[in-house]
């Protein structure tokens, strides 16, 4: 069900930002273009919760139809910010919450949910996934930055006008006119690849990406916290597995 609905999503982001590859193939809009594209979208996330529905499980259904209302809402927070450009750390924290984390915060509770009727260990496990799903997000950003290959193109979220941590923490800790000049790049020549690596020395020179990689492992280590206080057992093994992958993860 988790799995449908975000494959659902990923077809319907790959419209909103035009791109033309998923993980390194062509998307479905690049293929046969955005009416397909949003109508296998539809029918991928109707099939998700169908699962729920057909088999009766509407808890599961209310868990998930709302990380469904959280993500939309986040894609539109987000696409908001790209045309004003001016996000802060705290919008930047609601974005990822609701557009990345509520998803897998949504996994982590459906989860629980099947295995406890206990509304604390669901709501307890729901928060830890957010709490991961924090993480993720900022590790994603910090791969943008990255020189190997990660299966999307170097400094995409510049080009798409996406101010991340790295880029919100240069632009609060440089002067004036350095911050001019990188709001310039972003909105009038984000297509300038000359441009676009100075943005990029910029977040380096400036700590931007220390930041926000101990602002990853803060959030790591909440996580790690709320999952190690459920009793030992081999799925908590995995889950714990499941959290380091996540922030040293190289795609």
């Amino acid at each position: 069900m988790i799995e449908l609905l975000h494959t659902a999503t990923l077809v319907h982001d790959d419209v909103v930002d035009d791109a033309q590859t998923r993980r390194g193939m062509f998307s479905i809009n690049a293929l046969w273009k955005n009416k397909i594209a949003v109508l296998v979208g539809d029918y991928l996330l109707s099939r998700g919760l169908l699962l729920a529905v057909d088999n009766e499980e509407f808890q599961l259904l209310k868990i998930v139809s709302t990380a469904v209302k959280e993500m939309s809402e986040g894609e539109l927070l987000q696409i908001e910010k790209a045309r004003r450009l001016d996000i802060t750390e705290e919008v930047y924290y609601n974005i990822i919450k609701q557009k990345t984390a509520s998803l897998i915060a949504s996994s982590c509770a459906a989860g629980a949910a099947s295995a406890t009727d206990d509304p604390e260990v669901i709501e307890k496990m729901r928060v830890m996934g957010e709490t991961i799903g924090v993480a993720f997000q900022i590790k994603d950003d910090l791969l943008d930055y990255s020189t190997h290959a990660t299966g999307k193109p170097r400094a995409i979220d510049i080009k798409e006008k996406k101010l991340t941590l790295p880029l919100i923490y240069t632009l609060q800790n440089v002067s004036g006119s350095e911050k001019r000049r990188i709001m310039r790049t972003i909105r009038k020549h984000n297509e300038d690849k000359v441009r676009v690596e100075e943005v990029i020395d910029m977040v380096k020179n400036t700590g931007g990406l220390e930041y926000a990689t101990e602002a990853m492992n803060d959030y790591r280590d909440q996580a790690l916290k709320m999952l190690l206080d459920m009793p030992q057992s081999e799925a908590r093994d995995s889950l714990e597995e499941l959290i380091h992958f996540v922030t040293a993860r190289n795609k």
